[in-house]
């Protein structure tokens, strides 16, 4: 009995790594891209990276709204898969793009509205607000095409593709290479953003088509038309909007944190900005990790097998916590390295490797929060850990406002990472549970959701 327990662990051990090694090369092409950027417009000199790293926190902003849109329709998507629905799944494809679509386009005119204006409310000096702004308004004429691209890379992974948007996403950072190459000389720090939203455009309609027409369990019929649920909607808000309050809380967190950073000149915010473009190296395994665990736990929810999912929750958390251990020990090593692609300036360089290890300690713990988030996600029980990341985020902010007075830079990072070792109070969440995820999900989230999706267990049993 306990050499079959044993073999059942490794097979699904196996199963999470084969759904995350996908999602961990779709970080690896989302973080290359920043990668790229950065070290091609750091040559510029640090105003140029400054300029970027004053408003990257509020593109991160409105990348956390479009994400919680994509949440709110991917959870549905794969507890239909799960529970053999596919034409209800292709139905909430079919709401998710049109509500995008809206969402993302309402974000886009807020974006052009503030963009000349954001540089001065952040408190960015006057020599590297005219960049700011441009690579800002960029952005935001870039949002409709990145919240397509997330959705429909979501709706794939839910459908267990996960190799077409790896594939993808690496075909992107290459269009961002060619595109920055060709543009970065002519239009400066507005050229990198341009690079990256025509490299984006191109893979979000190629991704639409993907999913849309190719993928054999979504793709859209012409004879079963479109049916206006409101059901569908519904449950979207419900799951999207404590993600959204959770995405709103945190770059939110880091909106302040940039305005808190300005102050103290270039230096110190393109130091910043590099170090957050290099620690985002070390949690791509969590995210990629967090992604599979979504999907499996959403799928043994949808087939009403709650003990599978309640295990497929706890491995990969596990699982989390050591790939970001790992990752963590190894950039502590090479970040030096790594600061010198990125920039030329030796104080930039200096400065970021400082911060940066400060932060690295707290690796493990953020993993763990980070998979068993995306795990709680897939159960359909959101509201908690969004609650709990809202909590630290405010936490956060607030020691920042004291240390980096007396320590500079150094106090921000350290802020960061009292934060970070805090969060392993959402994978302490998971982990008090008991043992039928259900219980967990009937005492967290609200009735009738609970009643919904019990009754599509119930269907799903017959």
């Amino acid at each position: 009995m306990r050499e079959q327990r044993s073999q059942e662990l490794w097979q699904q051990i196996g199963e999470v790594w084969h759904l995350s090694l996908p999602a961990i090369l779709t970080q690896i092409t989302t973080i290359a891209m920043q990668y790229i950027d950065s070290a091609m417009v750091g040559a510029l000199g640090a105003n140029a990276s400054a300029a970027i790293g004053l408003v990257a926190t509020t593109t991160w902003l409105f990348g956390g709204i479009t994400y919680a849109i994509a949440a709110g329709f991917s959870v549905q998507v794969a507890h239909h898969i799960g529970g053999k629905k596919e034409k209800e799944a292709r139905q909430v494809v079919c709401h998710g793009l049109l509500v995008a679509l809206l969402v993302s386009g309402i974000l886009c005119l807020i974006g052009l509205s503030i963009s000349g204006r954001l540089p001065v409310w952040l408190g960015g000096n006057p020599e590297i607000r005219k960049d700011a702004s441009a690579y800002f308004m960029v952005y935001a004429l870039m949002v409709p095409f990145s919240q397509i691209n997330s959705l429909n890379s979501s709706f794939l992974q839910c459908s267990g593709d996960m190799v077409t948007p790896s594939i993808l996403n690496a075909i992107m950072c290459v269009l961002d290479v060619i595109f920055n190459a060709l543009l970065i000389p002519r239009f400066g720090v507005m050229g990198a953003g341009m690079g990256t939203a025509f490299a984006c455009a191109c893979v979000s309609l190629t991704m639409t088509a993907r999913c849309c027409v190719h993928n054999e369990k979504l793709h859209l019929r012409r004879t079963e038309g479109f049916h206006y649920d409101p059901e569908i909607l519904k449950r979207a808000f419900r799951i999207g909007t404590p993600v959204a309050v959770q995405e709103i809380a945190i770059n939110s967190a880091m909106v302040a944190a940039t305005m808190i950073i300005a102050p103290l000149g270039a230096v110190s915010i393109a130091a910043n900005s590099f170090a957050v473009t290099a620690e985002s190296l070390c949690y791509m395994p969590g995210y990629g990790i967090g992604s599979a665990a979504t999907t499996l736990v959403g799928r043994s929810v949808g087939a009403g097998e709650a003990k599978q999912a309640k295990r497929y929750g706890n491995i990969c958390t596990a699982m989390g916590a050591c790939f970001m251990a790992a990752t963590g020990a190894i950039m502590m090593l090479i970040c030096p390295i790594v600061f010198r692609v990125l920039t030329p300036d030796p104080s930039v360089r200096t400065l970021a490797a400082q911060v940066l290890r400060i932060e690295l300690l707290a690796e493990p713990l953020f993993g763990a929060s980070i998979v068993a988030a995306g795990a709680l996600r897939g159960a359909g029980d959101i509201f908690v850990p969004a609650m709990i990341l809202e909590y630290l985020e405010s936490c956060r902010l607030g020691l920042a406002m004291i240390l980096v007075k007396s320590l500079g830079l150094h106090g921000m990072w350290i802020a960061m990472a009292v934060e970070l070792c805090d969060s392993w109070l959402s994978e302490c969440y998971i982990g008090r549970e008991p043992q039928n995820i259900m219980i967990s999900i009937k005492r967290k989230l609200p009735q009738k959701m609970c009643k919904e999706i019990k009754e599509a267990i119930s269907s799903c049993e017959r």
